[in-house]
């Protein structure tokens, strides 16, 4: 029962309006910033080796770091699997739409929360709820959307999506290494315990440590896959796009599930609109709140074209899938028997490297998803000190709910996590976007700002916010400015 509850919820959330919704935001931002994600994709990458850590906040890498590898997780591995599985190889088209498009979205985001963060217990603070609060010029509006905010961000990144980072963790290792379930979620409980408790810093030293070593294994992984099947390339290239638009004779009847389940499962792994990266993207150390954008559109990039379209090309290429006709049956069996998920990128792997898969796919996961928890950890703080700033003991609450649930995930089923995530997700989505439109002009005012010191030859344009008329923004920025 409760099962098909949360089934139609998440139908609701995840109806067509909000794929609409997240791309057309995306469209318009794109638009009339002269598309930036383009424009200045050389200096994303150049962003990354300037600036300084401080007491207050990370350094650009760090920040960059913490944002990207949260979207190298689950949800580009078996997020990717569970897309192909409901959508058909035309969701991989659609979540490629997403990334171009949608990175817009993840940079005014950033935009917004480095220009409304705040300095609380001595580190930086931000994200949708303080943008909302401080830079919507109608209070009651903006208040009430950011106590909305808040609360459903602590709700879904404290019980609803860890869960889908500690079921797969939790199976991937315990089937690798035919380990008991129970005593890995004990371990990876514990272990992720101590990197909570030790504040800001330690959790952004966890992530430069853990994820890009991870990453580039796993794309150098999924590259020995792609070139060993390299002569089917064209062939899957042509399957993605005929089954985007329909006019692929298996896949024709799912078109409508190709466009919503690319979209859903590029937002679970980007976070593009639900403004949870803003969270991140507001403890980055930098001159102007657009470079921090800029590394925020960067993260999505990363995470779409070199982990989810390489795990999804692998299981294309491999017949390593199956696909729902979503009415109980499958339109392709390429596994059967085989449930969706990281199983479908293992048995991708042991075609060309027999064996390697399950192992390789667990420990990536559990480097991945470990980095992406930490993330979920630090977004629901962040809210949780924006409704209760002075508050010592409600944080301490916070980190054992969070351990907590952590564990609960291990022992939950796939279609649970999954659309408990996506729900959570969903209805942040649908606040956010709407926020990211009222304060629209804000941002890309700010970005023409930055847009224009670049055009006149300054290496680091610096961050004004009275000569744009922003009276309430940070008080970070104003001191600088003093």
């Amino acid at each position: 029962m409760m099962s098909k509850i949360l089934t139609a919820v998440n139908n609701v959330l995840w109806s067509m309006p909000l794929v609409i919704l997240v791309l057309g935001a995306g469209l318009y931002f794109s638009i009339r910033m002269g598309f930036p994600q383009f424009r200045y994709f050389k200096e994303m990458i150049h962003n990354m080796s300037e600036g300084s850590e401080s007491s207050r906040g990370l350094s650009p890498v760090r920040a960059f770091i913490f944002t990207a590898a949260r979207t190298v997780g689950v949800g580009n591995i078996a997020g990717m699997a569970t897309a192909i599985f409901y959508g058909g190889p035309g969701a991989v088209f659609w979540f490629w739409i997403l990334a171009l498009i949608g990175s817009a979205v993840a940079m005014v985001e950033a935009v917004l929360a480095q220009t409304y963060r705040q300095t609380i217990h001595g580190e930086y603070r931000g994200g949708p709820a303080y943008y909302m609060e401080y830079g919507i010029k109608n209070k009651k509006l903006g208040r009430s959307m950011a106590l909305i905010f808040a609360s459903l961000t602590i709700l879904c990144f404290t019980f609803l999506a860890p869960t889908t980072q500690s079921y797969n963790i939790a199976q991937g290792i315990s089937s690798a290494f035919h380990l008991p379930v129970i005593a890995v979620g004990i371990v990876f409980t514990l272990f992720l315990a101590f990197i909570i408790f030790g504040g800001l810093k330690r959790m952004g030293s966890a992530a430069q440590k853990i994820s890009p070593i991870m990453a580039l294994l796993y794309i150098l992984m999924s590259l020995i896959i792609i070139v060993m099947n390299i002569k089917k390339l064209p062939e899957i290239f042509a399957l993605i796009f005929k089954s985007a638009f329909g006019t692929d004779q298996v896949f024709s009847a799912i078109v409508g599930s190709a466009v919503s389940w690319g979209i859903k499962r590029g937002v679970f792994a980007n976070e593009v609109g639900v403004g949870s990266s803003a969270v991140t993207g507001a403890v980055g150390e930098v001159s102007h709140p657009v470079k921090q954008g800029l590394s925020n559109a960067l993260s999505v990039f990363i995470g779409t074209f070199f982990v989810c379209t390489t795990s999804a090309v692998m299981m294309l290429l491999t017949g390593s899938y199956n696909v729902s006709d979503n009415k109980g049956g499958l339109l392709y069996e390429g596994l059967p028997g085989v449930e969706f998920g990281n199983d479908y990128v293992s048995s991708a792997i042991d075609t060309v490297l027999p064996n390697i898969g399950a192992p390789f796919v667990a420990i990536a996961i559990l480097c991945f998803a470990s980095v992406a928890l930490l993330a979920y950890y630090l977004y629901s703080e962040s809210s949780l000190l924006y409704l209760f700033p002075n508050s010592k003991v409600f944080p301490w609450v916070l980190r054992i709910c969070f351990i907590a649930d952590i564990f609960m995930g291990c022992l939950l089923s796939a279609d649970s996590v999954w659309t408990m995530g996506d729900i959570g997700h969903g209805v942040m989505a649908w606040v956010n976007i709407i926020a990211l439109l009222i304060l629209g002009s804000q941002a890309i005012r700010i970005f023409k700002d930055y847009d224009r010191q670049r055009k006149n030859g300054v290496k680091e344009p610096k961050f004004n916010p009275d000569a744009l008329g922003l009276k309430e923004v940070s008080e970070t920025w104003k001191q600088e400015e003093k």
